[in-house]
């Protein structure tokens, strides 16, 4: 399938260098962490044995593997990432898994030449919320689409809503130079925030019988991965790889603390609040 040129130079940027090798030493953590949202999604957009299923974002695979086990030999899943490493990291998995119906590969869906009407679903694991045009994006994928097929992801909700998920910003905030305001259209983790914003989308991108359903997942990590996993990922895990040491360290040490009203009995626990999207092609 060939490919024209890609229009998210930041974010292939950020998921071709320190993001996505970051997710790569970080899968086995991410992987517990997601565990419910890939069953979500799996059970949303099961097309049926045999199937032909499209995911979007696959990241290191956990889903594509999840769904290829679910539509069994006859059927096939493709897992599209614009994260070189993660798709490599992906493939790796697929084979040492013996899972021979799933196949990854590089691309963003903005502009990947699908093959016309080819897929039976279309799914994705917080892994829709980073396109510069988002709607061109879903436009796109609904073409990859046969008709009738469905469409279900996930994605955040806004960040008040996501405690968890904000408490190493805040944090850290005091360490860090001010950051501007975050502009709720740009691409980002929490792009997706508003329910109304979503349906517009997908509604201009071709896609019908939208439903976004308000889900809360309870979700848990283990303690002794807690600071690893908040000090590698997102913002705070970007700041920390351009601070100096001292900076660092410091933003490190009260890290623990602000945590600790998640901790209990060795795992901290938290709601993760998002919406399940779904929709027909």
């Amino acid at each position: 399938m060939p490919q024209s040129a890609q229009p998210n130079t930041r974010q292939a940027a950020l998921w071709n260098d320190a993001s996505g090798k970051a997710w790569v030493e970080m899968q086995p953590i991410l992987d517990q962490v997601m565990a419910p949202f890939e069953r979500l999604v799996v059970d949303a957009g099961y097309p049926g044995e045999g199937g032909n299923v499209l995911d979007i974002g696959c990241g290191a695979g956990a889903t594509t593997l999840a769904m290829a086990r679910r539509v069994g030999n006859d059927g096939n899943c493709v897992g599209l990432d614009i994260s070189q490493p993660l798709v490599a990291l992906a493939t790796k998995r697929k084979g040492a898994e013996e899972v021979a119906n799933a196949s990854f590969e590089v691309g963003d869906a903005q502009t990947y030449a699908f093959e016309a009407g080819n897929f039976d679903a279309v799914v994705s694991r917080f892994g829709v919320m980073f396109f510069d045009d988002p709607v061109a994006a879903f436009a796109n994928i609904r073409q990859a689409a046969s008709r009738g097929s469905k469409l279900a992801f996930v994605a955040w909700r806004s960040p008040a809503e996501n405690d968890f998920m904000t408490t190493a910003a805040r944090a850290a905030a005091p360490f860090l130079p001010p950051a501007p305001a975050p502009d709720p259209d740009a691409p980002g983790q929490f792009a997706f925030a508003n329910a109304a914003k979503v349906k517009r989308i997908l509604e201009a991108g071709g896609w019908s019988s939208i439903e976004v359903e308000q889900v809360d997942v309870a979700c848990q990590i283990a303690e002794d991965d807690l600071i690893t996993f908040v000090t590698r990922l997102g913002p705070v895990g970007a700041a920390l790889r351009e601070v100096d040491r001292a900076t660092a360290e410091k933003i490190t040490a009260v890290l623990p603390a602000a945590f600790a009203p998640f901790v209990e009995d060795g795992e901290a626990r938290f709601n993760a609040a998002c919406w399940l999207v779904t929709a027909l092609a």
